[in-house]
């Protein structure tokens, strides 16, 4: 398993190995030894799936505030999307910054978004399948978004966002000038 540290602090790129033979596939997407080995010790209490059925559509950008915030370990079994991650850590030299990388069923890769960050994906492909692990259960009181489309976020989500499909919930969350402190 390779780990790739990014420009962003604490945003990694997680790539498995993947064993092939005539029947197909075999591989370890997560193996807690490689990853306390590698300084992170993500504590993973859910796994969460996500189909999308259209090019274009877009979830998030998402997280939880503290104490329910959340680590996320982010893969795709089917299908490519754009994923991103957004620091809102006030403290941060990177504050508003983001990194955006392709993960897809066929180059295997995984990204890693840690607490203090913002998350979301662009399906790039038909019916794409989205797996993500978390620290930390679904807290509705504490379930908070980031707008997609703020300008000084400058993401380029891949798509024409006019055509963008999105639900009514991700249309609506404000922008980073907006948004309150919630991370250090």
């Amino acid at each position: 398993m390779q780990i790739e540290s990014t420009e962003l602090d604490g945003v990694k790129v997680v790539t498995p190995k993947k064993f092939g033979d005539h029947r197909g596939f075999f591989s370890e997407v997560f193996v807690k030894r490689v990853f306390d080995e590698a300084g992170l010790a993500p504590d993973f209490v859910q796994d969460n799936h996500s189909f999308s059925a259209d090019v274009g559509t877009i979830r998030g950008l998402h997280f939880q505030s503290p104490p329910f915030a959340q680590d996320k370990l982010v893969r795709v079994s089917r299908g490519r999307v754009l994923d991103v991650a957004v620091d809102l850590r006030r403290s941060s030299k990177t504050f508003g910054r983001h990194f955006a990388v392709e993960l897809s069923a066929e180059n295997w890769r995984q990204l890693l978004v840690p607490i203090g960050f913002a998350h979301g994906f662009c399906t790039l492909e038909p019916d794409t399948e989205v797996l993500y692990k978390v620290t930390n259960y679904y807290a509705p009181a504490n379930d908070f978004g980031l707008a997609f489309d703020d300008p000084a976020l400058g993401i380029d989500w891949g798509v024409d966002l006019a055509k963008a499909k999105l639900s009514d919930k991700d249309r609506r969350h404000p922008r980073l000038a907006n948004l309150p402190v919630l991370f250090d």
